[in-house]
């Protein structure tokens, strides 16, 4: 018991179960027409995979049910078995208590699994709820054998069913309502009320409840379902919101003026059973399948039609091997494509789209007779039982093989819904779609199909061709087109060019019909929605000059420029309007896309033609053209053209040098040559505001003066000389003009007074002998503070009279004197200060220091006079070893390397000194050893006077050595870890 639902044992492992399938055979491995390769590398799983429980009742299975993966079970006389089939460890088994002669004629089971209802053979029943061990007597129920019970699907609760109908032998439909719990002191029944509410016959005769089910359809529809042995009876009525616990008299009454609308057959084999299929848990079922003596009557269920629910009605006729004297129909299943047809010794599943049984499998004797097939809604489990053994059938991806019966049956967009994931069935039923829509002449419908299969590319292009449909075909191609990927370039680059040939053809014919105007346009927009395609555009560019000569072979015009403006083509654009004159559309095309090569290009030609406009672009342009590239185009125009021409040119001239600032040479010198031609009362002023300094000249100062000097313009060259700094040139050149501009040009050379005598010079020359104006030449001397009376007394005539130089030879005298005076007092004033530092010395060399015998060193505390040592006149006074050590750590890395130096000719020295008290030898003459010794210790003083220089020339406490090893730590931070362990 443990195990009934965790170990099977598979019967497929035993016998394989007859299965016809519809599907492709492993025949069909390969290459199929389509381009697809399916090759199956395992056996697919069947729809119908059956196991059987390991299950082995002590007692007889006299019947079964399961809902809501709960399972109960009748066994032997007196015992009912119930499994949670979510713990099936733990089975529950209740004992009937019921009489002896008595037996269980049906069980129900509640879609919740909570209620569950016993019939029994001596029209009594039991109740028994899932929370509870108890069984309960219905004692309403009484008298009647149950054959069907309709739950309630909306009302229900764990403890109580809600309005419930009852079927029962006679034909009677019973209102009731069953409830768990104990009740009151005068009322334990577990049932509240019973009561007639409908009763069902055949041939005027009562007829047995076969089935019945109670539906809620939407609006607060209510829809009953009812069968008899031949008949299928249908209720249909509406229950007010908040009154559903009224029942469902309401429905019944509502139908009894009218006769209850059912279907009915003529073979009666004793009983029917009625299956549903609901897609989903608590929604409304959309199909039905009803077993009985015709056939199987299947089709969906409508609920907004008003005279029936049933549509799409078939009857499935029983096939020859089913036999009613020995091999009648059982029990009746339905799924979402199939039907299963229980019978005695096999199961048949029947395919509710085309009617063929697609799978039967028959069990062996051993197990027995099978008695039952119920399917579990919430699982979609379908169980079967015998006496001995249960099974269940797992049905795994029914709709697998769903498409090809709806591709059979012509229904193309059912068949693509299922078999969405199978890329080589859909392409199938495209392939199928597409031929079946070419038949029916729906050529463009066609052509969408053949475009997303993997057919022959040519052979589908090749019957659009002959059928001689040419949208057809292009609507192909498009698809084509756009199902293709971005690298399969070659597959692109043809499907364009063809394509774009189409749309030309047929934008030739429309534009020669004038009644199709419309239509032109149309192709024409769409046409051009092709050439401005984003997806394509690579390609289109790649192959822009085939579509140019496409379009040219076709005499596109219109749609060439279009092409171009997308493909950013602007050079053919722009050609083209200037080929018709029409150099507007050109600049137009020009301004918009700012390209800089494309303005280098037209300008010439535009600016023959529209100056002014072509100028206004440029500046509009700023700094992004390069003005030295605009050149050619000003200077041929400027040179032949009209005033305007000429005058735009300036002003472009101008807006390169004083607002873009431009400093390339050749700008300014072409702005130079057109004012010298056309504008000279602007060149004087250019010249000056250009700058005085060569650094900020950005022309030819040579092709400036060349210029200048061609056309007469003096005074710009006398300006071109200042910056040259040739002064003399322009003095020269500036007397010509004007004498007081050569004043200026003469003040220039600030720094070289030579050279400013030697202009003014010229200038008074030129005022006494060319002007012969003797008082400009006196205005010249006080204008120019180098020139004297004597200078420009040679430049005048002899006949010229004192008179008129009377004062400046007196102005002249005074200054000299002047000067005499300022050189003496400047000479007394340096002897006296030569007489005071006389004395300054003097008084230094008598100045003495008293040193006291207990005076000690400043560095190192031990008396002074016991060595060597310095006094300062600060008071400091240092051995002078220890002012050596002192002052050596500061001194700069040169003077530490001079005094060594020093210190080792000082010793040297010494050592010479010694050697000379020793004896004479005979080859020593004594004037020779007097001239060592005189040598000896003059280099020994001043050997020591340099040392003094370096380490004495101040006090290391109060000089500047001092104040610069401030910023010094006082231990050095090579020695700081030493000094610092010392301490410790």
């Amino acid at each position: 018991m443990s195990s009934i639902l965790d170990e099977y044992e598979d019967s497929l492992n035993s016998r394989h179960p007859v299965q016809h399938s519809s599907r492709l055979s492993a025949a069909n491995i390969g290459m199929t027409h389509s381009g697809f390769v399916n090759v199956r590398l395992e056996e697919e799983k069947p729809i119908f995979n059956k196991q059987r429980i390991d299950f082995s009742p002590p007692e007889k299975i006299n019947h079964f049910a399961v809902c809501n993966n709960q399972l109960c079970m009748s066994l032997g006389k007196d015992t009912l078995l119930r499994i949670d089939l979510a713990k099936p460890d733990r089975p529950n088994q209740v004992e009937l208590g019921r009489k002896e002669d008595s037996r269980v004629h049906k069980l129900f089971l509640d879609p919740t699994g909570s209620h569950l209802v016993i019939s029994l053979s001596t029209s009594e029943c039991l109740y028994l709820n899932r929370n509870t061990q108890k069984v309960r007597s219905l004692s309403r129920w009484r008298g009647h054998l149950i054959e069907s019970v309709g739950w309630n699907k909306l009302l229900r609760t764990e403890t109580n069913t809600g309005p419930i109908l009852v079927g029962t032998s006679q034909g009677i439909i019973f209102e009731a309502e069953i409830s768990a719990s104990e009740g009151s002191l005068f009322n334990t029944n577990p049932d509240q009320y019973f009561k007639q509410v409908h009763s069902l016959e055949e041939d005027g005769r009562p007829a047995p409840v076969c089935c019945i089910e109670v539906e809620r359809g939407p609006e607060s529809k209510v829809v009953i379902i009812a069968t008899t042995r031949k008949r299928l009876f249908q209720f249909v009525g509406r229950v007010a919101e908040g009154s559903e616990q009224q029942g469902f008299s309401a429905i019944f009454s509502q139908n009894q003026e009218l006769l209850p609308s059912f279907q009915e057959f003529p073979f009666n084999m004793g009983y029917s059973e009625i299956t549903f299929y609901t897609p989903k848990l608590r929604s409304c079922p959309k199909a039905f399948a009803w077993m009985m003596g015709n056939g199987v009557l299947y089709g969906q269920l409508d609920y907004v039609k008003l005279d029936s629910l049933l549509s799409d009605v078939q009857v499935w006729d029983y096939t020859p091997d089913i036999d009613f004297s020995f091999n009648k129909p059982i029990s009746i299943v339905l799924t979402q494509f199939h039907f299963l047809l229980l019978l005695p010794d096999r199961v048949k599943a029947i395919c509710t789209l085309n009617g063929q049984v697609v799978y039967e499998d028959v069990f062996p004797d051993k197990f027995g007779t099978l008695k039952k097939m119920i399917k579990d809604p919430a699982g979609g489990l379908v169980w079967i039982y015998t006496e001995k053994a249960v099974f269940r059938y797992h049905i795994q991806r029914e709709a697998r093989d769903v498409w090809q019966m709806y591709m059979s049956m012509n229904k193309f967009d059912l068949a693509k819904e299922y078999c969405r994931d199978r890329p080589e069935c859909m392409d199938m039923v495209l392939a199928k779609e597409a031929e079946h829509c070419f038949q029916d002449k729906r050529y463009l419908e066609s052509a969408k199909c053949y475009a997303l299969t993997q057919n022959y590319f040519e052979e589908i292009a090749l019957k659009f061709i002959e059928a001689k449909q040419e949208e057809a075909l292009k609507e192909f191609l498009l698809k084509k087109l756009n199902n293709l990927k971005q690298s399969e370039k070659t597959q692109i680059t043809l499907l364009v060019t063809w394509l774009t040939e189409l749309y030309l053809n047929r934008l030739g014919l429309l534009q020669s019909d004038e009644g199709k105007h419309g239509v032109f346009q149309e192709t024409r927009d769409e046409f051009r929605k092709f050439l401005s395609s984003s997806k394509h555009k690579e390609c289109l560019y790649n192959n822009r000059t085939t579509i140019y000569d496409l379009l040219a072979s076709h005499g596109n015009v219109d749609d060439m420029v279009y092409f171009s403006v997308i493909m950013q083509d602007y050079e053919r654009v722009i050609s083209h309007h200037c080929q018709h004159d029409d150099y507007s559309a050109a600049l137009e095309v020009l301004s918009k896309h700012c390209d800089e090569k494309l303005f280098y290009k037209f300008s010439p030609i535009l600016m023959q033609h529209i100056p002014k406009k072509v100028v206004d672009a440029w500046i509009q342009m700023g700094s992004r053209l390069e003005p030295k590239k605009l050149i050619p185009a000003l200077v041929n125009y400027s040179q032949m053209g009209s005033t305007q021409q000429v005058n735009e040119t300036i002003r472009y001239m101008e807006f390169c040098v004083y607002q873009l600032t431009v400093t390339e040479e050749a700008i300014h010198n072409y702005l130079l040559s057109l004012y010298a031609k056309y504008k000279p009362d602007s060149l004087l002023w250019y010249l000056e505001q250009a700058g005085s300094h060569l650094s900020d000249i950005h022309y030819d100062l040579k092709y400036a003066l060349r210029l200048c000097a061609e056309h007469g313009y003096l005074q710009a060259c006398v300006l071109v000389y200042k910056i040259m700094e040739l002064y003399e040139e322009a003095v020269d050149l500036a007397l010509q003009v004007d004498v007081d501009l050569a004043k200026t040009c003469a003040d220039l050379p600030e720094d070289d007074e030579e050279l400013r005598k030697k202009l003014w010079l010229k200038i008074a020359c030129h005022v006494v002998q060319e002007e012969k104006d003797v008082k400009k030449a006196m205005n010249c001397l006080s204008s120019c503070n180098l020139l004297k009376i004597e200078d420009i007394l040679p430049f005048f005539p002899d006949f010229v009279t004192i008179d008129h130089f009377k004062e400046a030879i007196c102005s002249s005298l005074e200054e000299y004197n002047q000067h005499i005076d300022e050189l003496k007092q400047e000479m007394e004033e340096a002897t006296e200060s030569a007489k005071r530092i006389r004395e300054d010395i003097q008084e230094m060399r008598n100045k003495y220091g008293v040193v006291e015998n207990q005076e000690k060193c400043a560095a190192c505390d031990f008396p002074l006079l016991n060595r060597p040592f310095y006094l300062f006149l600060c008071g400091h006074m240092f051995h002078y070893d220890c002012l050596f050590l002192e002052v050596t750590p500061h001194l700069s890395t040169y003077k530490q390397t001079k005094l060594d130096e020093l210190q080792k000719k000082l010793a040297a020295a010494t050592q010479t000194s010694k050697s000379r008290h020793r004896p004479a030898t005979k080859e020593e003459g004594g004037d020779t050893a007097s001239l060592g010794k005189g040598s000896a210790g003059v280099s020994r003083e001043q050997i020591k006077s340099d040392i003094d220089d370096i380490i004495a020339c101040e006090c290391v406490y109060c000089g500047e050595l001092m104040i610069k090893s401030i910023d010094k730590p006082f231990i050095d931070p090579q020695k700081f870890e030493e000094e610092k362990s010392s301490w410790l």
